[in-house]
């Protein structure tokens, strides 16, 4: 049995993943380095190269925390909802998709989505998260009582998408209201239901 594998060592591993997916929210990639994860988790510098082989490895760990907790969050909130208003229903699913309100917190998020192209070992993972946010999405807009499919879906995250990254060069950019907006004037369904 390794240190790592002891309850303290998969404690202190972690707190180091949990460290690094709070940096990576509050300031995106670059804010993960090895001095800031360890001085966040409160452990010595060298926990983080003695847990994880590679910045790299440290970095996917906390892209899968960060994503596995909004996932989680989400199913949860979905297992109480019931029925609901359908503007509750929309708000819920922006907030999966677009997050805070606060459009540096939107930035920093879409920031992490686009850096994952010049982090190939990330793409399997992200592609692991959006069909598991695909997914979710679906059982909670099928939920609210909308007609969903895959399809319907996809169209939803591409507009959603589209209009964050086009509210984010406003000089008062407020990207969830944009992505709202843009949501229910091509989806009039949504805004009928």
């Amino acid at each position: 049995m390794t240190a790592a594998s002891t309850p303290k060592g998969e404690r202190r591993r972690h707190e180091l993943v949990a460290a690094a997916a709070a940096l990576l929210t509050e300031g995106g990639f670059d804010a993960i380095r090895h001095r800031a994860v360890a001085e966040r988790a409160g452990l010595p510098l060298a926990s983080t190269t003695y847990y994880f082989d590679s910045l790299d490895e440290l970095i996917e760990a906390a892209v899968e925390h960060a994503g596995r907790a909004e996932l989680v969050a989400g199913r949860e909130r979905l297992a109480r909802l019931h029925g609901g208003e359908p503007v509750d229903v929309i708000e819920f699913a922006l907030d999966l998709l677009v997050g805070d309100a606060d459009s540096q917190a939107v930035m920093l998020r879409y920031e992490r989505l686009v850096g994952t192209s010049r982090r190939p070992y990330l793409r399997p993972l992200m592609r692991q998260l959006g069909k598991e946010l695909h997914q979710l999405l679906l059982d909670i807009l099928t939920a609210g009582g909308f007609r969903m499919d895959d399809e319907r879906i996809d169209q939803l995250i591409s507009v959603v998408d589209g209009a964050v990254v086009n509210a984010l060069i406003e000089v008062h950019p407020d990207p969830r209201q944009a992505a709202r907006r843009m949501l229910l004037s091509v989806m009039p369904d949504l805004a009928a239901h």
